[in-house]
């Protein structure tokens, strides 16, 4: 007899391949499964203007509806990019059923016809426009390209790639508009999983733009007491990415760290040993904390608490302080 899993994912075309990624590796270890893939509108799709922060950051945008509907019974499973979770507040009744293998996390840039990294290099960045949404990325482009203006651009990722192409100008949240952008910072990993690969200008090193926790990730949540869910989850999960998703996101909890912190955690795995690297900017980029520790691939969680608290012990608590002061 046939089970069946609801998994609820947003509308976006990126969000829609990981879920059917999902779909199709459990009809593989799972002949008796029929996924039903749920598609939810979020209100951070919806306002395609507005800063993030306003809507409870990430979490608020483009998590809670889809983790209520979680909740009530509604789906059995929601599929998220890790990147996108809130990792500094709890979720009561919620777990981590299953993460897929890690893709490609590094930070990739992406231009306009024309234009070339050299171009960008030869100048540090003065009169062009880069555009993203994530303070972790804008910190680190001023820390590259000290000149460079960098713009609020949001949307899904195809769509921002073609407004990039037409040269089309972003509304900002108080009114106005900004651009047209002669680049974008986006994932490399969101890229692939959209077919436009091809149109990476630039791959950025992870020492020249450290990932965000969790980047490149893809989380399957559910409900913590539904254990048949969490049975047929547990077949699809990746040790090592699962290893990484604790360490990292440790960071964000001992951190305490909201959206409007441009805080960088990425973890690699060297046979029983992982090296863990975080970091902490304020949003000119120009002060910068960075931590690398070295320990068992067991003990994540562990690993990660002590590379945040040596963040904290750097003075990290007062930059995160400073931003959470903003608007």
């Amino acid at each position: 007899m046939a089970v069946s899993m609801r998994i609820g994912t947003r509308k976006s075309t990126m969000a829609i391949a990981q879920t059917e990624d999902i779909a199709r590796r459990l009809s593989v270890v799972a002949s008796d499964l029929e996924v039903e893939i749920v598609r939810f509108e979020t209100v951070g799709d919806t306002d395609q203007t507005g800063k993030l922060l306003m809507h409870g950051g990430k979490g608020g945008a483009f998590v809670a509806e889809i983790r209520a509907a979680v909740r009530s019974g509604e789906l059995h499973a929601a599929m998220h990019s890790l990147k996108d979770m809130p990792g500094n507040e709890d979720t009561p009744g919620l777990v981590i059923g299953a993460t897929l293998v890690r893709a490609p996390p590094a930070d990739a840039l992406v231009l306009r016809a024309g234009v070339s990294i050299e171009d960008i290099g030869r100048s540090g960045g003065k009169g062009f426009k880069i555009g993203t949404n994530a303070v972790r990325r804008a910190a680190y482009l001023r820390r590259l390209f000290p000149e460079v203006e960098v713009i609020h651009f949001r949307g899904a990722a195809d769509t921002r790639v073609r407004k990039l192409d037409s040269g089309e100008r972003q509304r900002l949240p108080g009114g106005g508009e900004a651009g047209p952008a002669d680049g974008l910072i986006m994932a490399r990993s969101g890229l692939e999983r959209i077919g436009l690969a091809h149109r990476i200008a630039y791959d950025f090193s992870t020492r020249e733009m450290l990932p965000a926790a969790g980047q490149g990730i893809v989380a399957v949540e559910c409900a913590a007491g539904d254990w048949q869910t969490r049975s047929y989850l547990s077949l699809i999960d990746d040790p090592a990415a699962h290893a990484s998703c604790d360490a990292e996101r440790e960071v964000l909890w001992v951190l305490n760290g909201h959206c409007n912190s441009p805080i960088a955690a990425y973890s690699t795995i060297d046979g029983p040993q992982m090296t863990l690297t975080a970091s902490l900017l304020d949003e000119t980029g120009q002060q910068f904390i960075e931590v690398t520790h070295s320990g068992p691939a067991e003990r994540p969680r562990e690993l990660g608490r002590a590379v945040g608290l040596e963040l904290l012990d750097k003075g990290a608590a007062e930059i995160i302080a400073r931003t959470r002061l903003e608007p």
